[in-house]
């Protein structure tokens, strides 16, 4: 799979949802990739962390991520919301549930 994730694709946690991520590097010989998540920094995953790629998406396995992963994924739009009433906490805010 590693030859079908390429540096700058987008990545989603399902697709039709906005990206959370980018692809910053493919370690094809170490079988792992560097994401970098809005708001939460580069983190190195495993292929197997991988459900699905195509139309230049990378589709993350949810289940099969490092919780450091699954936390800053919970808000990686949160520095876009201007409005000062808005808390990241809000039901239904961020890609992954809380």
């Amino acid at each position: 799979m590693s030859d079908r994730i390429e540096a700058g694709q987008m990545v989603f946690v399902a697709d039709g949802e906005l990206g959370v991520a980018g692809v910053r590097e493919v370690r094809p010989h170490e079988s792992t990739f560097v994401i970098n998540i809005q708001n939460g920094g580069d983190f190195e995953l495993p292929m197997s962390a991988v459900k699905d790629v195509h139309s230049g998406k990378v589709i993350l396995a949810v289940d099969r991520l490092p919780e450091d992963v699954r936390r800053a994924l919970r808000h990686p739009h949160a520095a876009e919301y201007r409005d000062p009433s808005y808390r990241a906490s809000d039901p239904g805010e961020g890609a992954l549930k809380d």
